[in-house]
């Protein structure tokens, strides 16, 4: 191989490397969202619907995010900070339905697991999957250098996408089969593995009840973060200017504290614009005589007051 050859892969590996490590937030926050999406599935389909979420992860970072990045960063950059206003919003409605969830309030679909359509489970993963990829697809495109040519950096978005969406979602597929693992180990001859094992399994539906609150509360920062963010992107400054004196405020506590309190204020600000849009679309739905359901993976159900035909 010759040098210049080693040079540019030397070159690329490292503008990767760099913009990867830039983006482990918010791989961190989607590893936490997606697992959420096979509770409840049989465990033969959990798998087979976690390779669906990665394919369709893939799909959205190669097809969707990466062509459109490049083109608007050439031609259009002011568009970016609305699409991410958008994107953060709807993070924020997602998991604004999740607390709703937690607090009871349902809307058709609730208890009944066999009625889970995989359809729409991998459809919403993906969905979200799309406004977080884009996040991180941004980030590690705002970390490449700009003395790369076309062809560089579109080979180190490529390794970025590669590498992330095999970090994210084989940390999810490990997470989902981990109970089948404590099973096996259960039926080891060694009573220490047994052990290991079956302290695996109790500890799963816990594990699990904490993922999804994290992985609520990412999409509540994440989200609000995105829209604080690129609303002073795009000219108003009020709320990104509140959140900087915060962190401002909490700077003598540490880096750590300074971390928690910009989370929990992003997070407080998209429960806020979640609720709001949840409203709205609830309002919307009735007006249109559908009771929207607020459980992944079940059809919206006609309301009790849409009429209904007598044939």
């Amino acid at each position: 191989m010759s040098v210049g050859l080693l040079a540019v892969v030397d070159d690329i590996l490292s503008a990767a490397l760099k913009a990867s490590a830039k983006t482990a937030g918010v791989v961190i926050d989607d590893a936490a969202v997606t697992p959420q999406y096979v509770q409840g599935l049989t465990p033969a389909r959990e798998l087979p619907v976690v390779g669906r979420i990665a394919l369709g992860s893939l799909a959205n970072k190669f097809l969707v995010i990466i062509p459109i990045a490049l083109l608007l960063t050439a031609f259009a950059p002011w568009v970016l900070p609305w699409l991410l206003i958008v994107g953060g919003t709807y993070l924020c409605f997602e998991g604004a339905e999740k607390v709703l969830e937690w607090f009871g309030f349902h809307h058709g679909g609730e208890g009944d697991e066999s009625g889970r359509d995989e359809k729409r489970l991998v459809a919403g993963a993906v969905r979200t999957d799309l406004i977080l990829s884009t996040e991180i697809m941004l980030i590690g495109l705002s970390e490449i250098p700009d003395d790369l040519g076309f062809w560089m950096r579109l080979t180190v978005l490529a390794i970025i996408a590669l590498a992330m969406t095999g970090v994210v979602y084989g940390a999810v597929a490990l997470l989902v089969k981990i109970d089948d693992i404590g099973l096996k180990m259960a039926k080891n001859p060694s009573a220490k593995v047994r052990h290991t094992g079956m302290r695996i399994v109790r500890s799963m539906p816990g594990v699990f009840r904490v993922i999804s609150i994290v992985g609520t509360i990412a999409m509540l920062w994440v989200g609000g973060h995105l829209v604080i963010a690129n609303l002073g992107e795009v000219g108003w400054h009020l709320p990104v200017d509140l959140l900087h004196a915060v962190e401002h405020f909490l700077e003598p506590a540490g880096p750590v504290i300074v971390w928690f309190g910009d989370t929990i204020v992003s997070a407080i600000v998209g429960l806020a614009i979640g609720l709001v849009v949840v409203g709205i679309v609830l309002v919307i739905g009735r007006a249109f005589g559908r009771n929207l359901s607020f459980a992944e993976g079940h059809a919206p159900v006609p309301s009790a007051s849409a009429p209904t035909s007598d044939r």
